[in-house]
């Protein structure tokens, strides 16, 4: 006999309120979106919810992961990381909830008894590799200037694409993208 993994319904039932859930936290935002109104949009109890992913904290941080894998995996035609960050960026600016999603639960998971502490940290240090690599592969190709320190410029991109993830729920007086498309020019040779 095969073994058994997670049941197929249960993981297509988590599947279906993730996608919820980013719909509707795009959507009316982090702060107006509560567990409740989730649970009723995919037809269960808010406990009922809750169990497919253990705590508020847990189904948020799924949340982010669902984001990420779906920004990652369909935004732009860019091949490397800093094309798919600059695409990241420009999207954001039409998902303002989730973006406040993510600017709320990442300042409060800087406390390492948070319980995603663990995801960002794994988050932000995959990203600055794939982003070190990207900045490498970009400086042989002549498209940023050797000068600049790849695994910096790499924590620097992130800094600037949180950052303006900040300042956009902030009446921001530039696109964040086009901020981050003149740093990436200003790098040039």
């Amino acid at each position: 006999m095969a073994q058994r993994g997670p049941y197929a319904k249960g993981v297509a039932k988590r599947e279906e309120i993730l996608t919820k859930a980013l719909e509707v936290i795009a959507a009316q935002g982090y702060r107006r979106t509560s567990t409740r109104e989730l649970a009723s949009a995919v037809g269960l109890s808010e406990a009922g919810l809750l169990h497919y992913f253990g705590s508020k904290e847990k189904l948020f941080e799924e949340v982010l992961r669902a984001r990420d894998r779906t920004d990652t995996a369909s935004l732009g035609t860019e091949t490397d990381a800093v094309g798919k960050l600059a695409a990241i960026v420009r999207h954001n600016s039409g998902v303002p909830g989730l973006v406040q999603l993510y600017s709320t639960f990442s300042a409060e998971a800087g406390d390492p008894q948070h319980g995603a502490h663990e995801f960002f940290v794994e988050r932000y240090q995959q990203l600055r590799h794939a982003l070190t690599e990207a900045v490498q592969d970009r400086q042989t190709a002549g498209t940023i200037s050797t000068a600049a320190d790849p695994e910096k410029i790499a924590t620097l991109l992130i800094a600037l694409s949180d950052g303006l993830q900040i300042q956009s729920q902030f009446q921001l007086p530039h696109e964040p993208a086009d901020l981050l498309d003149h740093l990436l020019e200003t790098l040039r040779p």
